[in-house]
């Protein structure tokens, strides 16, 4: 088992529901002072983008942050050199694209992301057939690699992705790209179809924008992955305290 699902199911295990931020990596100059920002306010683990041209899970926010990153030079080795600086007391864990690590070399990439602290990857991008040689780099450098379940797969597949995944499985509320939403969606359908096979720990997210409904996705999944709403506050101009403030309200409302 990977260090971050030992993690994660560690805090399961104390009855506290799991809630991850999503920050673009290299967003500001400050950005990791951010995700310092969200683990003070309660967060149990910290999604970092990688920021990539032709982001095809992500919405208006969060291709605008990728915009504005990659316009500041921002790489994969740059994030990373970021984060080494980093003392992070919760697991971390980078979403990006396949195109990212392939161009980097997967045992270079996923070596890279483990001396950085990282130790769980989302690749939405990567089909389960041909996971095999990414999951294999990975497994050498005690990396996650962790897949999402839609609310479109069909149910054998479902077993085969809550089989394969390490760290957690992404429960997908929605058939759309990240974003605010209002409603809650059909996570709690793919949680439970998830669940029907494993207990890996299953983690809802796509269109979580309000505290309201992080509490509503996290009764009935073991924790709430929140992105575009906190992005969209970076992109406002949100600072620290913002952020904390942010995160602090969700913590609350997950824990009420």
């Amino acid at each position: 088992m990977k260090s971050l699902e030992r993690d994660l199911r560690a805090v399961r295990a104390t009855g506290r529901k799991l809630l991850v931020p999503y920050f673009m990596g290299g967003l500001t100059n400050d950005w990791t002072e951010h995700v310092e920002a969200a683990v003070l306010a309660g967060a149990d683990a910290v999604e970092i983008g990688i920021p990539f041209s032709d982001p095809m899970m992500d919405g208006p926010v969060i291709q605008e942050a990728d915009l504005r990153s990659l316009a500041f030079g921002t790489t994969l080795e740059s994030i990373c050199d970021d984060l080494s600086r980093l003392d992070a007391a919760v697991p971390l864990i980078a979403m990006t694209y396949y195109n990212i690590v392939l161009h980097y070399g997967l045992d270079r990439a996923a070596g890279k992301l483990a001396d950085s602290g990282i130790h769980g990857a989302i690749i939405p991008d990567l089909a389960l057939e041909e996971t095999a040689p990414w999951i294999a780099a990975c497994d050498g450098a005690d990396v996650a690699s962790v897949l999402l379940v839609a609310p479109s797969t069909p149910p054998a597949r479902v077993d085969q992705l809550a089989a394969r995944t390490q760290g957690f499985a992404y429960a997908s509320a929605r058939m759309a790209v990240t974003g605010q939403s209002a409603g809650g969606g059909d996570g709690e359908r793919v949680v439970e179809s998830i669940r029907r096979t494993s207990d890996v720990p299953a983690l809802m997210g796509i269109g979580i924008a309000t505290p309201n409904q992080a509490k509503e996705a996290a009764e009935v999944s073991d924790g709430v992955i929140v992105g575009s709403a906190l992005v969209q506050v970076i992109l406002d101009g949100g600072g620290t305290s913002e952020i904390e403030s942010f995160i602090r309200s969700f913590r609350s409302a997950i824990d009420s």
